[in-house]
């Protein structure tokens, strides 16, 4: 059941780039689950809080609904009863388990891919694109460590953990590669929140991620994954305009995106700002200073626990101790 709703829905996200609306994980699965039930919406690209655990969020209104709450965006939308596709699929317990498949083995697989085992090329033009190099960089250098720790890699058990993470992931694609079959969708003759996550998930890799990653060149040995992600993205894609889509601040938002083919949007006429915009730039540089020297601070902690780690295992490894 989806109940009406005055106001059009926006999805506050990152910026488009591989010719994604958003190459965001969490994000794009979301633009897929409201272009699949059809709910129009408008998007709102940020680009000044681009590791804000908020982002992506959904807002109409008075309403908001968080990444971070609630299970994420996709849930909130559910229990908040606005847009709901899984009502015919949640006593399934197949489809209950390949989801769960979906969102663990291959987030995971993803995020290691991301930022652990790629160049950072493809994470900054996701997320960094617009924020200055120093700032970019740090933020990209604490990400990946948050990754690590969340994948819980460390120095010694690196290449066990990479070799699991590659497993399970080509196991989540064998799976839906035979649920799947010739079907239209993984389950049933309509989509489903499944088909989002596992869409998103799919045309990341086969745009965002390079010739050489190993996750991409697993999702290629499976054909039907493979034709099943290019027509779903081709069909909701290729529908949607750059036009429709809504700047996050007053700043002019980069050419490039969903198709080479587009027009180029006309330029509109200066406006001078209100003052509630001149207020939000004001907070905006104000949060893009505390957050440098957050991570400053950040790293510099963390280098100095790491080099009285290294000074304590010296005098563990140097000392004989005999009965």
């Amino acid at each position: 059941m989806q109940e009406q709703r005055d106001e059009k829905l926006t999805l506050f996200t990152t910026n488009p780039c591989f010719g994604l609306p958003t190459a965001c994980p969490k994000s794009l699965p979301i633009f897929f689950y409201l272009k699949f039930s059809n709910t129009p919406f408008d998007l709102c690209y940020n680009s000044t809080f681009p590791d804000s655990d908020h982002i992506p969020f959904i807002e109409s209104g008075s309403y908001v609904a968080y990444n971070n709450e609630k299970g994420g965006v996709i849930e909130c939308l559910r229990e908040d009863r606005i847009v709901d596709l899984d009502s015919d699929f949640r006593t399934i317990p197949e489809w209950v388990s390949t989801k769960a498949m979906v969102g663990s083995w291959l987030m995971d697989a993803l995020t290691y891919e991301l930022w652990i085992a790629s160049d950072k090329t493809s994470v900054n033009k996701i997320y960094y694109s617009d924020l200055p190099w120093p700032i970019g960089s740090i933020l990209y250098y604490k990400q990946a460590h948050d990754a690590k720790r969340y994948l819980g890699i460390t120095n010694e058990n690196s290449e066990r953990i990479e070799a699991e993470i590659y497993r399970r992931a080509n196991v989540a694609y064998g799976a839906l590669s035979t649920q799947l079959g010739d079907d239209s969708f993984l389950f049933g003759s309509r989509p489903s929140s499944l088909d989002a996550l596992f869409l998103g998930h799919a045309l990341i890799i086969l745009q965002a991620l390079p010739e050489t990653s190993d996750l991409k060149s697993k999702l290629l040995n499976y054909d039907n994954l493979v034709k099943y992600a290019e027509r779903l993205g081709s069909q909701f894609i290729e529908e949607f305009s750059v036009q429709s889509a809504v700047p996050a601040s007053s700043s002019t938002p980069k050419q490039g995106g969903f198709s080479s083919r587009r027009t180029k949007p006309k330029n509109k006429p200066k406006k001078e700002r209100t003052e509630e915009e001149k207020k939000f730039r004001r907070r905006a540089k104000f949060f893009l200073g505390a957050q440098f020297i957050s991570v400053v601070l950040f790293l510099s902690l963390f280098s100095g626990s790491d080099a009285g780690q290294v000074e304590l295992d010296e005098v563990d490894d140097g000392s004989d101790y005999t009965d």
